[in-house]
């Protein structure tokens, strides 16, 4: 791949990453309105990075949390009283994160939707617990976000890095792989991620990590240095974007017939795909949630479809993003309402079997006292494999993980 092609899809995808942030309310990205729900408006808000490095998912997740709003509303609301958005943008940037919370519990807000980099919200367990808002993390991966000190008030419904390296340690155990190399990018955000799923796969040994800046325009010496170390597979780690179409354009011209896996990231930004080389992606595995044969993935992108077009590819970011508001939305049921935040925090931990948007068809999701993380086992996750046309084209047949640990 030429320097010129190389700069091309940089450009394109820094271009695509700029109109999802930049462009307000276009793109079906409207301010939720009443719809047939009256009374006072119930506040909650959305800490969202739409222009930091965490953007091309967050953004995704923020369009159907805003979706999902609109649905109840249009329903009669929670409790008859409509949800409202205030929304603030942290950029991932950790620093900013206090200011950003504070921000969004200055205009009323109940409870919280954390749309953002790993290393973001971690940084916001502190300033919840000070805030005394519960806060849910729809997309958050990383364990760490729900455990102790600071967790008394944080919750996730995704599988973490725990789950990810015990199924990562299947396929490569499926798949004969014994030495794996590793590409990735120098986001905090996965820094973060890297630090809890690296050690944790002992399965394998690791022969070579290499990394590159996130804007990188050319990855080639990383992926020589890698193909020097000899390895069975290649796992890139990184949060989407330029950078993770460069290392497999890279990775599918210099290692041709090396496996390869990824995060959840290029699964779940189809707008990345087609600026891959033709056939660049064929046979990588990402680690996906979405499973069409869970009925309500099916009903969730049927109603996306009928938004967006016929042609809207659904992302664990988006059937996750749907869950959170209906688990907050149970939860303030339960509580009922939202003035007193003790209550409603104990309400959220009182929901059980919660079935989930993503995941296998039988996944569900459970909180508690001491269970913020509501994955109800491994399930909520699914191995998918490209295919030639570098679209997804289903679950990968040699290893998929079981429902139970």
């Amino acid at each position: 791949m030429g320097v010129k092609t190389t700069s091309r899809i940089v450009s394109c995808l820094a271009l695509a990453a700029l109109t999802v942030a930049g462009c307000g309310n276009k793109a079906g990205d409207e301010k939720p309105t009443n719809g047939t729900a009256s009374g006072a408006p119930i506040i909650i808000g959305l800490d969202e990075d739409s222009t930091g490095s965490g953007a091309s998912y967050s953004t995704i997740a923020g369009k159907t949390i805003r979706l999902a709003v609109q649905d109840v509303n249009d329903k009669g609301g929670v409790l008859g009283r409509p949800l409202q958005l205030v929304v603030e943008n942290d950029e991932s940037d950790p620093t900013k994160v206090p200011a950003v919370l504070q921000k969004l519990a200055g205009q009323g807000a109940k409870a919280l939707f954390l749309q953002s980099g790993s290393a973001a919200i971690l940084q916001a367990k502190s300033t919840l617990t000070a805030l005394g808002l519960p806060a849910i993390a729809p997309t958050g991966v990383t364990a760490t976000l729900v455990q102790p000190p600071d967790n008394e008030l944080i919750y996730m419904l995704a599988n973490t890095t725990t789950d990810w390296a015990d199924v990562y340690c299947g396929a490569f155990k499926a798949a004969n792989i014994t030495k794996l190399g590793v590409l990735t990018d120098d986001t905090t955000t996965i820094a973060a991620l890297d630090k809890a799923l690296l050690p944790a796969l002992s399965c394998v040994q690791i022969v070579a990590t290499e990394k590159g800046a996130a804007n990188a325009s050319d990855l080639s010496a990383q992926v020589a240095r890698l193909k020097n170390a000899n390895p069975d597979a290649v796992l890139v780690t990184s949060v989407g974007g330029a950078f993770e179409v460069l290392a497999q354009n890279t990775l599918g011209s210099q290692m041709k017939g090396t496996k390869r896996f990824s995060l959840a990231s290029i699964g779940n930004q189809p707008s990345s795909w087609k600026l891959a080389a033709p056939g660049a992606l064929e046979g990588l595995i990402f680690m996906g949630s979405i499973n069409t044969a869970n009925p309500r993935t099916q009903a969730l992108v049927t109603l996306l479809k009928e938004k967006y077009g016929k042609d809207y590819d659904i992302t664990a970011y988006d059937a996750q993003a749907w869950d959170s508001v209906h688990v907050l939305k149970q939860a303030i049921e339960k509580a009922g309402g939202v003035d007193d935040s003790k209550k409603l925090n104990e309400a959220i931990q009182s929901i059980k079997g919660y079935p989930a948007t993503f995941g296998q068809a039988n996944f569900t999701l459970s909180f508690g006292a001491d269970k913020h993380l509501g994955a109800d086992g491994p399930c909520g996750l699914s191995l998918i494999e490209f295919g030639a046309d570098n679209k997804p084209k289903g679950p990968w047949a040699t290893f998929q993980p079981p429902c139970n640990k």
